[in-house]
């Protein structure tokens, strides 16, 4: 249980990560290329991003079992999205459709990747360190 409060605390990093991403797209590549090109790369650098502090996560602080990953990723998942909707719409003053926005994969919009990424990276690293460091 001790492992779980870490990775939920830890879930705090992972929002430092995404508003240190939004401060360099804004104050750099956001200004220049179109908004969905910067969408795009940003998507990108948070993917790299959160797989570099997850990875290093798990080497810190090792997921016991398959089950404990599968729990953490679908926290993470949880927290990320209740947490970007929650806190846009009701802090941020976003409507729905402007928080639905980001999801519209077929648009060309691939934020939900990172969604995706903070669910199964638990497992998929778990799984990764027990088949090639052991």
């Amino acid at each position: 249980m001790k492992n779980i409060l870490i990775y939920l605390v830890s879930w705090l990093g992972m929002t430092l990560i995404a508003i240190f991403n939004g401060t360099i797209r804004e104050k750099t590549y956001g200004r220049t290329l179109r908004a969905l090109a910067a969408h795009q790369l940003s998507t990108i650098t948070m993917l790299i991003l959160l797989g570099f502090y997850i990875w290093v996560l798990t080497g810190f602080f090792p997921i016991e079992s398959s089950g404990q990953a599968f729990l953490i990723g679908c926290l993470w998942c949880s927290m990320t999205i209740a947490f970007e909707f929650g806190f846009g719409h009701f802090f941020m003053g976003h409507s729905w459709d402007k928080l639905f926005h980001d999801y519209r994969i077929f648009k060309g919009r691939i934020w939900s990747l990172v969604v995706v990424l903070t669910a199964v990276a638990p497992y998929i690293f778990y799984r990764m360190r027990i088949h090639f460091l052991n």
